[in-house]
Order: structure tokens, then C-alpha cells, then sequence
């Protein structure tokens, strides 16, 4: 290890060492609280105000940290937030955690990371280390950051520091969270590793290093396929199911009492969050560049983005078993945000399976007692009283299964309930109908 490796090395083992956070996300914050609290000063950039205000307040907009432990570290003077990127410069560890969102042709859109980029490169600065956490391509890190980053002489591995580190964050997990879920990281040099894997293990129980940039990147966007195209296949399942006259349900139940070689995945109105509607077509995009077709990502692609229509084709099977029609009938979504217990609506199936039977001139309402209100189609649509609505609705549609809901009082005073994630499970009513 060189000198000045060894010496930012032994600023980040002694706590003196600052780490500069790029996003105050679901991803930059918790991250930052962490560091903090392993006793090293952290600045988060963020250039939303309200944002940075509400850091600097200790008022916590992220459910994985609460504002307690935020107001905490800001009277030990740990953390702060910033929207002048003029700091950067005061920084020894700089790590990129801003959204890396697909364009409306599905191609990756890495405007922010590119940004984020070239505000660290204005200040870069001898012994620095930079990391990008954002989700990406594999090659990004090398063939997109690091040319940013030695246009004014600096040598990678020499003078600073250049890595990837996969974001693992699962919003609203009561068991794994930032400290204790493992971190992977890769660097461009063997130093880079080393100093990146010195910092990390500041804050993080377990510290993965693998061999590249290349491999990490890789890392992430495996785990998120693994998941997407598992998911396809069980919607595919209960597609088949439908038609053989099967419950889907029971059917993975069983399956899933062998004890080796089968794991379950479930069926639902399709994906959401910002990582598995979106993470295996930035792998998809790669190698389309290099002349080769994912061929499993882009069929699970096809079959989790359909699922909303099959929601809708549900919708309308169950009016008409009832001779009513969607135009014209009330009908209530239960739970809006991506996955149970959060208040996350980023690519929400629930938002498709609104906006469809809107369009098809239903009289739609949505409650969720984790989301107050969000816009459709360009208006405003305020979450209802729970039972009132119900009893309101002709035909009440699960979709996001949140712990809360009462489940038996739902289906008791329903008129109709079409359940697409198994929520009644144990209830036996004819008024429901399953995914």
C-alpha cells in the first residue's frame, strides 16, 4: 500500500476522517446516520432544501431512521447537511448515492450520477476516496467516473481512491438494516479496495471484498434478477393456475414444504420499488451493447409489467359475475405503496391498476394508511376512511397487503374483494376472489 493510502487509511481507523453522503435518500441517509454514529464526521449533500432542512432540523422523512437518533448526532456535531457542494472539498470519502432511474425508451439514465461526478471532480483533491453506491451497469465505474475524475492529472490508486459499493437497502425490514446487511465492494486497484474496505468496516458488521468495480456492479444487478425473473415465473405460475381451475396459493404452500431445492416466491399485481422493476434492464441495456439478448429478463420483464392488466381482467371477470360493468362501479385499492408497512410509491403497481380502471371510467378511491394522498392522471386523490369506503365500494381490491388492515372486518363488510397477494389467507367467504 502506498503512502498516501496508508495515510487515509489511518485517518479513517483513528475517526478523523470526514465522509461526504451525495443524496439524502432511502439509500444516503441511513448510510450517513451510520457513519455517524461509528464516530466519523459526515456531511450529506442533497440539492433538495427541503431536504437538507429537515436533516439539519433532526426531522427524519426516512422510516428506517428515526429523528430521535438524527437529533442525537447533530447535537454531537457528527452530522450535517449541506447543498453546497463547495465542502466536497473538506472530504476524505465521498460516496454517490443519487437514483439512477431508467429513461422512457427503458435505456439508463445516469444524468444525476454524472453530476454528482463532476461536482466531486471540481474538488478532488490528493488522498481522496470516491465510491458509487448508485445501481449500474457493470463497466460504469471505470468507464464513466473514473475518466471524470483524472482530467486534471490525479492517478487512481496513486493519488485517490475509486470504487463501487451495490446498495442493499430493503425499506421497512425490522431485521436487516444498513449496519448488519453485508456490503460488497470492489475497487479499481488493490489500494482502492483496501482503503474502501477500512471505511466501511467503520460502519458495517461484514465487509465483502470482490476482485473489481466490474464484479460488484455485477453483484447487485444478479440479486435483483434472481429476484425478477423468480417473480415472473411465479406470475406465469398463477396465470396457469387460473386456468386449470388451481389456487396458486395452495400450490406454493405445498411446494414450499421440501426442504431442499425449491424457494417461494410469490404472484402479485406486479413489481415496484426503485430496484427490481428497474436494476436487470440496466443489465439488459449492457449487454444489448455487446451484441447479446437477456433473454430471462426481458421475457420476466413482459410477464411482471402485464400483471396490472391481468389485476384489471380480474376486475372486470368478478363485476361481471355480479352483472355489473367497471364503467360506472366504485371500486377501492387497498394499499398504494410498492410493499407492505412503507409509504414508498415509486413504480407502484397499485398506481397502473388506478390509472387502468380510471381510464375504463370506473369511480376509483384508494386507502392507505401509510400514504395521505398522490396524484392520478394529474389530480389529486386523498387516501379514504378505511370501513366507510369499503361499504361504499362495489368490489374492494387488495393490493398491497399491510399488516394493519383487519382483514376479516374488510371481507365481512365488503361487497366484493379481489385479493392479488393472499392477504385472507384463512378466511373462507364467497365474496373472495383470488389473484
Amino acid at each position: 500500500m502506498n503512502k498516501i493510502a496508508e495515510a487515509l487509511q489511518d485517518r479513517i481507523r483513528s475517526g478523523a476522517a470526514r465522509v461526504g453522503t451525495l443524496g439524502l435518500g432511502y439509500v444516503g441517509l441511513p448510510l450517513s446516520v451510520e457513519f455517524a454514529s461509528a464516530g466519523l464526521k459526515v456531511t450529506g449533500f442533497d440539492l433538495a432544501r427541503d431536504k437538507v432542512d429537515a436533516v439539519n432540523r433532526g426531522e427524519s422523512y426516512v422510516k428506517d431512521v428515526s429523528s430521535e437518533r438524527l437529533q442525537g448526532l447533530l447535537r454531537e456535531g457528527r452530522l450535517h447537511a449541506s447543498s453546497d457542494f463547495g465542502e466536497l472539498a473538506g472530504c476524505d470519502a465521498v460516496i454517490i448515492c443519487v437514483p439512477t432511474p431508467l429513461s422512457k425508451t427503458k435505456d439508463p439514465d445516469l444524468q444525476m450520477v454524472v453530476d454528482a461526478a463532476k461536482s466531486i471532480a471540481a474538488t478532488l483533491h490528493e488522498g481522496q476516496l470516491v465510491v458509487l453506491e448508485s445501481t449500474t451497469y457493470p463497466g460504469t465505474t471505470e468507464e464513466l467516473i473514473l475518466p471524470m475524475l483524472t482530467e486534471r492529472g490525479l492517478k487512481v490508486g496513486q493519488d485517490f481512491f475509486l470504487a463501487f459499493s451495490p446498495e442493499r437497502v430493503d425499506p421497512g425490514n425490522p431485521r436487516f438494516h444498513t449496519r448488519n446487511t453485508p456490503k460488497i465492494i470492489g475497487g479499481v486497484t488493490p489500494d482502492c479496495t483496501r482503503v474502501t474496505q477500512a471505511l466501511y468496516s467503520r460502519a458495517i458488521e461484514t465487509v465483502i471484498a470482490v476482485s473489481s468495480t466490474r464484479a460488484a456492479e455485477m453483484v447487485k444487478l444478479l440479486e435483483n434478477t434472481f429476484r425478477s425473473v423468480n417473480i415472473g415465473l411465479v406470475n406465469e405460475v398463477a396465470l396457469m393456475c387460473a386456468r386449470l381451475g388451481v389456487d396458486v396459493w395452495e400450490v406454493i404452500d405445498a411446494a414450499a414444504s421440501k426442504p431442499f431445492g425449491f424457494m417461494p416466491f410469490y404472484p402479485g399485481p406486479g413489481l415496484g420499488g426503485h430496484c427490481i422493476p428497474i436494476d436487470p434492464l440496466y443489465l439488459s441495456w449492457k449487454l444489448k451493447t455487446l451484441n447479446y439478448r437477456a433473454r430471462f429478463i426481458e421475457l420476466a420483464g413482459e410477464i411482471n409489467s402485464a400483471m396490472p392488466e391481468y389485476v384489471l381482467e380480474r376486475i372486470t371477470d368478478a363485476l361481471n359475475d355480479r352483472q355489473k360493468s367497471v364503467r360506472g362501479s366504485r371500486i377501492l385499492v387497498l394499499g398504494v405503496s410498492y410493499k407492505r408497512d412503507i409509504d414508498d410509491v415509486r413504480e407502484s403497481p397499485a398506481l397502473d391498476v388506478l390509472r387502468l380502471l380510471e381510464n375504463r371510467g370506473a369511480r376509483v378511491a384508494y386507502n392507505d394508511p401509510y400514504v395521505r394522498e398522490l396524484r392520478l392522471n394529474g389530480a389529486r386523490l386523498a387516501s379514504e376512511e378505511l370501513m366507510p369506503a369499503v361499504a361504499a365500494a362495489d368490489l374492494v381490491v387488495i393490493v398491497t397487503d399491510h399488516s394493519r388492515y383487519p382483514y376479516r372486518e374488510i371481507v365481512d363488510a365488503a361487497q366484493q374483494v379481489l385479493d392479488t397477494r393472499n392477504a385472507t389467507k384463512g378466511i373462507v367467504s364467497p365474496k373472495i376472489v383470488k389473484l
